[in-house]
């Protein structure tokens, strides 16, 4: 018989709203008496799972607030969850494998499990192997070693039990840091530095200019390397980073990278979760996917290699486990898109220059067409959101920008106590079918935007932004909080939005995937961070590729299976011969 489970998310649960426990006054199984979905002590309802049957689904379709979720696990889930978060709640099974000399990917959807696995792997969490009714429900050394017998994960339980695994975490919202700390880079860390390794460390991920800053008065990006430089000051041998790319600009991410690669030794093992699928190839040598149903259940695949883990979540079918957990696969375009002239400019900007305390910023002359995306890509303070916020009108220059109608998405979101069925009544009023549905916000309509996850909020602005009373689209880092499927799912909204109302899209962002299945043209900066900045474009997408790339010195080639962008390893075949030609974007 198929397992299932039934999630209940307390949080809309609305018994008032709903006329009194609807869904109990419907279950087939309730009215066969059985105490299938009942009232608990909170106020909210509870399933009794060995109880409910395929029948009781009507009571989760008839719930008005989405509060409860009927899921058929995969038929191959033969063991009880690895961990569960209490009665109803998100169920994870299986989990990756640190390998010693290798660095491993996580990959897979937000709320899917992924960071929920390497913290029961870092020892955060103590998994409860879904006995969530017991009292004392925590999995001891020798329940997971059993657990996992025959696999690798039962080797890294072993180890662990014995006092050989020593483990450091870096986790996700580094933002947190600020609130946990007080005082300067310097002394945060000097207070994380065992190995002694505080000079070379900070000289390798370019700390050294704020290391008598204020922990609260540094950017995300610069919290983001020092978060990476106290985890690796740390005696461990396995490594562990959730999100080392978030905030940090192409050059950074790549550098970060290549120095995540150079801790995994024959000691060494190195785990990351990682949704900007460049860096993730760049990174790993080895991927576990993790499918599903988002806050839900999450599923560990076995370990793939990286190139065909990442093809593999791209089509959206495990061959080995027989999952599709996708109902479409993700294909790129072969070439790069060819010159056209829309058919007219929407704005034309002349030569320009900006100039606020010591930072000076130099526009080139530059147009978009009616209808098309221009990707904006460079570095991290270098004038990229000052040019986005000059077009939107929000800084004012001498220079005269065409005047327009301008949609703005800011870098940074301020979420407030505003429904978000009122934030997104134009959306919902003219766009349901293109920008709604596909976003999937219908279930958010009656949370407050402060209610709402990072994730969660991005895809509302975006909703917002796209929908209002415009001609020019800005946005500014719409990928970050993003995973993977979200990314792609937004740059198709985007590209069809643009398609059908004739508007046009300015989009900043550090992910290359991201702005290479979304953009027509590129617009490229260059100059000194924080000092000056220099805009060149729009280009056609292998110029401005070609220009970005060549500065930052990196080459791109093409997946033999999706056409997915993959950067060439430095030195390699490859990357010599597309230097020497000149073709670092397209081969």
């Amino acid at each position: 018989m198929q397992k299932r489970i039934m999630i209940v998310k307390k949080e809309k649960c609305n018994p008032l709203g709903c006329g009194g426990y609807l869904c109990i006054r419907v279950s087939p199984s309730n009215r066969a008496g059985k105490d299938a979905i009942v009232k608990s002590p909170d106020g909210k309802v509870s399933v009794n799972e060995e109880v409910i049957t395929d029948g009781d689904r009507i009571a989760a379709n008839k719930c008005p607030f989405g509060a409860l979720m009927m899921i058929n696990l995969p038929e191959e889930l033969k063991k009880d969850p690895i961990h569960r978060y209490g009665q109803n709640g998100f169920a994870l099974y299986n989990l990756p494998t640190p390998l010693f000399g290798k660095v491993v990917g996580i990959i897979g959807r937000n709320g899917i499990g992924k960071t929920t696995a390497i913290k029961v792997l870092a020892g955060v969490l103590k998994p409860n192997l879904g006995r969530i009714k017991k009292d004392n429900c925590e999995a001891t050394h020798e329940e997971l070693i059993n657990y996992f017998k025959g696999t690798e994960a039962q080797i890294f339980f072993e180890k662990r039990k014995k006092g050989e695994i020593k483990i450091s975490y870096k986790p996700q919202q580094v933002d947190m840091i600020p609130q946990q700390f007080s005082g300067t880079v310097k002394e945060l860390l000097k207070k994380a530095d065992e190995k002694k390794i505080f000079d070379e460390i900070t000289k390798k991920l370019e700390l050294t200019k704020i290391l008598n800053h204020d922990i609260k008065n540094i950017s995300g990006g610069e919290l983001q390397r020092v978060a990476i430089a106290a985890i690796v000051m740390k005696k461990a041998n396995v490594y562990f980073f959730d999100e080392p790319a978030s905030y940090l600009d192409i050059k950074q991410r790549l550098k970060i990278s290549k120095f995540i690669r150079t801790l995994a030794d024959e000691k060494t093992a190195v785990m990351v979760i990682e949704h900007d699928l460049i860096i993730l190839d760049y990174m790993t040598d080895f991927v576990h996917l993790m499918y599903g149903k988002e806050g839900a259940f999450g599923v560990v695949s076995m370990i793939k290699t990286t190139k065909a883990g990442i093809n593999v979540y791209l089509s959206g079918y495990l061959k080995e486990e027989n999952v599709r957990f996708r109902d479409h696969e993700i294909k790129f375009l072969k070439k790069p898109p060819t010159t056209r002239r829309l058919s007219h400019e929407i704005v034309k900007w002349s030569p320009l220059e900006y100039t606020q305390g010591i930072f000076n910023l130099k526009v080139n002359e530059g147009d978009v067409c009616k209808g098309e995306t221009v990707g904006i890509l460079g570095e991290n303070g270098i004038g990229k959101t000052t040019f986005v916020r000059i077009l939107a009108g929000d800084i004012k220059t001498k220079d005269k920008i065409e005047k327009l109608k301008i949609s703005y998405k800011p870098q940074y979101l301020q979420p407030n106590d505003e429904l978000v069925a009122v934030t997104l009544r134009r959306a919902i009023d003219k766009y349901s079918s293109l920008i709604i549905n596909p976003l999937n916000l219908k279930d958010f309509f009656t949370r407050k935007l402060n209610e709402l996850s990072g994730g969660e909020i991005q895809r509302v602005m975006i909703a917002k932004c796209l929908a209002e009373d415009s001609n020019m689209i800005l946005m500014d880092e719409p990928s970050a909080y993003l995973d993977v499927e979200q990314r792609l799912e937004i740059s198709k909204v985007i590209k069809d939005v643009m398609e059908q109302t004739g508007k046009s899209a300015l989009i900043v962002d550090h992910d290359l995937l991201f702005l290479d299945y979304l953009s027509d043209r590129l617009i490229v900066f260059d100059g000194e961070p924080a000092v000056f900045g220099a805009v060149n474009g729009p280009f056609d997408m292998e110029k401005g590729m070609n220009l970005f790339l060549k500065d930052i010195s990196l080459t791109f080639r093409r997946d033999d299976e999706n056409n997915r962008p993959r950067a060439n390893k430095e030195g390699s075949q490859l990357d010599v011969s597309q230097k020497a030609k000149g073709k670092l974007y397209y081969q």
